[in-house]
Formats: C-alpha cells, sequence, structure tokens
C-alpha cells in the first residue's frame, strides 16, 4: 500500500496560522512539538511532520477502511536525513508506516510505505487518464499489463503528485 502528500509552502504560509494557540496541541504530539521547536525552521518542521501524517492516513484509510480526522493517532518518529531526503516513520495503533520527504523551497512531499522495499516500486504518474475511483479510493488501470494498481492522489496549492506501483 501507498499514500502521498505535498504541502505548497507558499499556500501554506498563507492559509495557515500555526503558531495560533492551542494549533499545535490539536496536531502533534509532546514530542513532535519537541521537534517542531527544536528545528531550525519551525514551519518547516511543521510541515514536514503534517504530510507524513496525511501520506500514512491513505495507507490507514484504504487498509481499515476508517475515515476521520485524528492526526494525534499518528506518530511521527525516527527521521533521518540520506542524500537531502528526510526518512522516517510514523505509527498509529499497531500500524508502522515508512516515510520518505523531500523538502524544497516550493513544497514538501511525502510518500509513505507499509515496507521500505516499497519505494523502490514507486512510479509517478502525470496525468489521471485511467483513474478511477472505488468507495472513494482511487485505482490506476495499467491498459499495457490489463491490471489495476494501487494509487494515491495528492494536490495543494500550485502542485499535485500522483503515484503508483
Amino acid at each position: 500500500m501507498i499514500g502521498n502528500d505535498i504541502v505548497d509552502l507558499a499556500l501554506a504560509q498563507q492559509e495557515s496560522n500555526w503558531k495560533r494557540k492551542g494549533f499545535l496541541d490539536k496536531i502533534f504530539s509532546k514530542n513532535e512539538q519537541l521537534l517542531i521547536s527544536n528545528a531550525e525552521n519551525p514551519a518547516i518542521m511543521v510541515w514536514n511532520l503534517w504530510s507524513r501524517k496525511e501520506a500514512a492516513y491513505k495507507i490507514y484509510n484504504r487498509k481499515t477502511q476508517i475515515r476521520g480526522y485524528f492526526p494525534l493517532q499518528f506518530e511521527c518518529f525516527d527521521l533521518r536525513s540520506i542524500d537531502g531526503i528526510i526518512f522516517g516513520k510514523v505509527a498509529i495503533k499497531s500500524f508502522v508506516y515508512f516515510t520518505k520527504t523531500e523538502i524544497n523551497f516550493e513544497f514538501i512531499h511525502t510518500i509513505a510505505v507499509e515496507n521500505t522495499r516499497g519505494f523502490q516500486n514507486i512510479k509517478t504518474l502525470e496525468n489521471r487518464k485511467n483513474i478511477k475511483k472505488n468507495n472513494g479510493i482511487p485505482n490506476y488501470f495499467d491498459e499495457y499489463n490489463s491490471v489495476s494498481k494501487l494509487v494515491s492522489i495528492s494536490h495543494h496549492g500550485r502542485f499535485e503528485r500522483i503515484i503508483s506501483v
């Protein structure tokens, strides 16, 4: 299973006041808030963690069919940077998802998988052609191989990412 999320940093800065009283307490655990307060750029860390939670949620939702808004139940941890890409984990209940995040001055993009080997199989799709939703969950029909494949779509502001396996 896969999930992805993208954050347009200019739009996030414009639309969200993450510094307002109570905002961090509603979305981030105490450990995550410590990561934010200790970060060189706290705003980037906020959206980094948010993006990870959203990407993991997409897998969790597909796997369990549980929908809702419960960001505090998703815990980001074990963040490490390798060649400019930030890897980490997100846990909810007994599930642990692996995340890979690209950060640049325009956006933050996270891919989540159930197993680290899954990162090797990720493909970026250029458009929504051949994507159909089943119970609100998108799937991609690979015409060449005549098979349906997992797909994850994320868009925010100026950016969209569509990934498949």
